[in-house]
C-alpha cells in the first residue's frame, strides 16, 4: 500500500480539510478535482468520528483521492483511511506511526522555520504550512505570512501544503512564494457553488480541474 499512496501523495495539489460533510458535498468537490479529504471532528465521539470517516473513505476511494483522519491515529483503521494528520499538541509522529504503521501516510502541521527544519528528523510523509493568512478554523493562531512558505519551499524535504486562509483571490501570491501545492477549509465548505470554487482553485494552481480528476481516476484504476 505505501508505494501507491506515496505515489497518489507526490501528485496531489488541493487538499480539503472539512468537518462532516453531506455525500452530495463530497461528491461534488471531489469530482471537480480535491486530490486529498481530510476529516477532521476534534470534538466529536469516537462513534460519531468512525460513521464520518467510512463515508468520507468510500467517497474518496470512488474519485481516486486520499482519505486522512485528523489527529485520530486509533481510528485510521477501523475508518479505512490512507493515513493521519496530526498538530504540534497531538499524539506525537512516532506514536502516530506505532500505531498506524509504515504504510499508510502521515502528516504534520507545522508554524515556523524550526517546525519545518524538525520535521526533517521524524516519519511523516508531508506537511501543513501555516496558517499564511488570519483564520477563524484556527483561533488564537498568528498568521505566518508568506515568509514560511518561502521558507518551506527552500528547506522542507517532504511535500508540503500551504494553509489558512487561502481562497482564489491570494493563491497567485501563495504560488509565487514558492507553494505547489494548498489545503483549503472554507474556501470549499463557504462556497455557493462548491464545484466552481474548486474549478476555480484548480485553475489557480495551473492544472485544469477535468484533467486533474481524469489522471488522479486513470491512476488508481
Amino acid at each position: 500500500m505505501s508505494d501507491r499512496l506515496r505515489v497518489r501523495l507526490s501528485t496531489a495539489r488541493l487538499y480539503l480539510v472539512c468537518d462532516e460533510q453531506p455525500d452530495a458535498f463530497l461528491a461534488a468537490v471531489l469530482g471537480a478535482g480535491v486530490d486529498i479529504l481530510q476529516l477532521r471532528m476534534k470534538d466529536a465521539g469516537e462513534e460519531a468520528v468512525v460513521a464520518a470517516g467510512r463515508r468520507f473513505a468510500r467517497a474518496a476511494e470512488r474519485f481516486g483521492a486520499l482519505f486522512v483522519l485528523n489527529d485520530r491515529p486509533d481510528l485510521v483503521a477501523a475508518v479505512g483511511a490512507d493515513g493521519v494528520h496530526v498538530g504540534q499538541d497531538d499524539v506525537s509522529v512516532d506514536e502516530a506511526r506505532a500505531i498506524i504503521g509504515p504504510d499508510r501516510l502521515i502528516g504534520l502541521s507545522t508554524h515556523s522555520p524550526e517546525q519545518v527544519e524538525a520535521a526533517a528528523g521524524v516519519p511523516v510523509d508531508y506537511i501543513g504550512v501555516g496558517p499564511v493568512h488570519a483564520t477563524p478554523t484556527k483561533p488564537g493562531r498568528p498568521p505566518v505570512g508568506l515568509e514560511l512558505v518561502r521558507y518551506a519551499a527552500a528547506h522542507a524535504t517532504v511535500p508540503f501544503f500551504a494553509i489558512g486562509g487561502i481562497s482564489p483571490s491570494n493563491l497567485e501570491a501563495v504560488r509565487d512564494a514558492g507553494a505547489e501545492r494548498i489545503a483549503v477549509v472554507r474556501a470549499l465548505t463557504d462556497a455557493a457553488d462548491p464545484v466552481a470554487a474548486t474549478r476555480s482553485l484548480r485553475r489557480g494552481l495551473g492544472e485544469p480541474a477535468h484533467e486533474t480528476a481524469a489522471k488522479v481516476r486513470l491512476g488508481a484504476a
